[in-house]
């Protein structure tokens, strides 16, 4: 659980920013990791992230996304729902 309100909170603090992105522009949709989705109990293993979609401008759950280097090197990407950030309080 600590580790989704870790991403939750580093998807929030980040939007509109790609944290450490790869510059690397010739990686084709056959090399990208398969998505994963996260799920309350799934175990993540985050070394390093690499990027972090942007929130979009709605006011309700919105899908986000994480690409992060697990411990073993490899490169995965996650699926989580955030708030998006389209609510006021007014």
């Amino acid at each position: 659980m600590k580790l989704l309100n870790i991403a939750l909170l580093l998807a929030l603090g980040s939007a509109g920013a790609q944290a450490l992105a790869d510059d690397s522009h010739s990686t084709t949709a056959a090399n990208q990791p398969p998505v994963e989705t996260y799920t309350y109990g799934t175990r993540l293993d985050i070394k390093r992230v690499i990027e972090v979609s942007e929130i979009a401008n709605e006011c309700g759950p919105v899908p986000a996304r994480m690409t992060y280097e697990d411990s073993r090197g490899q490169r995965r990407t996650v699926e989580y729902q955030v708030m998006g950030t389209g609510c006021s309080n007014g």
